[in-house]
């Protein structure tokens, strides 16, 4: 386990991070009318989509370099400690259903393992051995992209990540929300969001967690968008598998295609339900296991299956 900074330099440290910075205007926010704080801190909130919009080149250069890596095979491994950790676990677990990706392809890393979703692992996040050997279980190669998420740019777990990834020839990104920060220094592609000093003092689970959900969000879904898994702006990789998303899966076939009911309702079932085949059956006038044949040929790209069947 790596051993923690010494206490007076880790305080002097935190002091010079935009992070924990204190705010005297805010000093008595106790002592205001609860509207009052709701209103300051939505006011705080409506800075953090500006911030992201400073970044939005260098976070564009990333997700071009990770589906780059990804279209060949590789895996997009989110890691850091604490809020950072599990906003990477959120947005990993929502690929599956959302995308049809498996669960392999996206993954979050949270320093301390699963049990540190909801009770806090004493030491975890000052361990970049923990976070090597963490990666080195995912058995890295230099098509696999790895993101480390740390407010404050300096957690040791998430710049741990990030060295050892690079080291094995991963594509790296560190995202942080402090400027100059050792995280982004650290990888591929720095990506930093200040968004400020936070309401409460140095509680990054606020602006700066909104502000990494957001990047978080492009990240995922830009990448996958790159990779063929929409069809304009439908989710035509969707994972039908509740109620719900059945539903969503016939109005995604209806929104692209325009078709009526019935035909809707034919063609997602010779195509054991899958929405992209289903849409390729009906523009492309071809049968369940054409249109299955059309896509694996095509990449997965609709729109490229489409070509080819009107070809």
């Amino acid at each position: 386990m790596t051993t923690s900074p010494h206490p007076h330099g880790l305080r002097a440290e935190l002091e010079t991070l935009t992070t924990e910075a204190f705010r005297s205007e805010l000093a008595e926010i106790d002592q205001l009318p609860t509207l009052e704080i709701a209103k300051i801190m939505s006011g705080e909130d409506a800075t953090v989509p500006g911030a992201v919009a400073a970044r939005l080149p260098q976070i564009a250069a990333a997700i071009d370099d990770i589906a780059e890596r990804m279209a060949g095979g590789g895996r997009l491994v989110y890691a850091g400690a604490g809020t950072a950790g599990r906003l990477g676990i959120l947005d990993a677990s929502e690929c599956p259903p959302t995308f049809n990706t498996d669960p392999s392809q996206v993954v979050g890393l949270i320093a301390g393992g699963p049990g540190a979703m909801v009770t806090s692992v004493e030491g975890a996040e000052d361990s970049r051995e923990l976070a090597a050997r963490d990666l080195d279980a995912l058995a890295l190669t230099d098509r696999d992209t790895v993101v480390g998420i740390s407010a404050s740019g300096r957690t040791p777990y998430a710049v741990g990540a990030v060295e050892h990834a690079r080291a094995r020839g991963a594509l790296t990104v560190g995202l942080s929300c402090n400027a100059d920060s050792p995280l982004a220094a650290a990888a591929d592609h720095g990506i930093e969001i200040v968004a400020g000093p936070e309401l409460l003092t140095g509680s990054t689970r606020l602006k700066a967690g909104t502000a990494q959900k957001l990047v978080l969000n492009m990240i995922s879904t830009i990448t996958m968008i790159r990779l063929g898994k929409t069809y304009g702006n439908l989710m035509v990789d969707v994972r039908a598998s509740n109620a719900k998303l059945r539903a969503r899966s016939h109005r995604i076939v209806a929104l692209a295609t325009g078709a009526a009911d019935e035909e809707i309702e034919r063609a997602l079932a010779a195509t054991d339900g899958e929405v992209k085949n289903a849409i390729l059956t009906i523009l492309g006038g071809v049968d369940g296991p054409s249109a299955a044949r059309l896509l694996a040929e095509s990449g997965g790209y609709l729109r490229t299956a489409l070509e080819k069947a009107a070809g």
